[in-house]
């Protein structure tokens, strides 16, 4: 009897380890498609995530246009995070995407930057009025950035006149370049690119009044792909959290 149950006890004690690994989850990588304004705070957000959960999360940045077309095509992202929050809901609605995950992550902020120190002294004023010879905004066919612009301007009752002297990038990214490398002496960037900008270059900037434009509400959500993807589930919750929403305002978002 007492052979027994020491066999017992020592069965016990060797299934233990065997259960402890059945019950802990494996680490998963997800693939997050991300609107290009976003891409820096994503990247450095999903290495605090990496750190803390153990899974790996692969960012691909575009414009949320394009990545709306690759998904549709059949893109194997789990996740999208855009720019804003029509394309989620859009991709809901066509039973691409979770909607009991939809939420919204950030709101941005348009800026009038230049890398000249002294173009941008008075910014109301230069976009009212002011001469513009060039400037650079992300495509309003791609981007919601570019989108905002466009309001922008339409408010001023300028979009008209300075179409001509537009500098398209296919988005945020590529506008920005465009100011930083001189191609266009003003663009109508997000603040979140304008601050890392002045990491390098100080330049000089004013930020565009909210009610020139529609908010630019960004939201995520996960899409059919990832419907079984804990990595891809538990980054869309950790957006949601204290610590990622003080990191994405200091990204520059409201």
């Amino acid at each position: 009897m007492q052979i027994r149950r020491l066999l017992a006890t020592f069965v016990l004690l060797a299934a233990l380890p065997l259960l402890a690994a059945a019950q802990t989850p494996k680490p998963a990588t997800a693939r997050i498609a991300v609107a290009s304004n976003f891409a820096d705070a994503a990247r450095a957000l999903a290495a605090d995530y990496g750190r803390r959960s153990g899974h790996r999360i692969e960012i691909s940045a575009a414009s949320t246009g394009k990545l709306y077309a690759q998904i549709r095509n059949g893109a194997p992202f789990d996740a999208l995070l855009s720019a804003d929050a029509a394309t989620p809901r859009k991709l809901v609605d066509e039973g691409q995407a979770d909607g009991a995950t939809l939420h919204d992550y950030a709101v941005g902020r348009l800026v009038l930057w230049s890398r000249d120190p002294a173009a941008v002294k008075d910014g109301e004023a230069l976009l009212r009025r002011g001469r513009i010879e060039r400037l650079a905004i992300a495509n309003p066919e791609f981007a919601p950035y570019g989108v905002a612009a466009r309001e922008a301007l339409q408010y001023l009752r300028r979009w008209d006149e300075l179409q001509p002297r537009l500098v398209l990038g296919e988005n945020v990214g590529q506008a920005a370049q465009f100011v930083t490398s001189g191609a266009a002496p003003l663009g109508l960037l997000p603040r979140s690119l304008v601050l890392e900008a002045r990491k390098t270059r100080p330049g000089s900037g004013w930020e565009v009044p909210a009610r020139w434009h529609a908010p630019i509400v960004q939201s995520a959500v996960l899409l059919a792909h990832g419907k079984d993807n804990p990595a891809a589930r538990g980054f869309l919750l950790y957006l949601r959290g204290a610590q990622a929403r003080k990191a994405i305002r200091g990204f520059g978002y409201d």
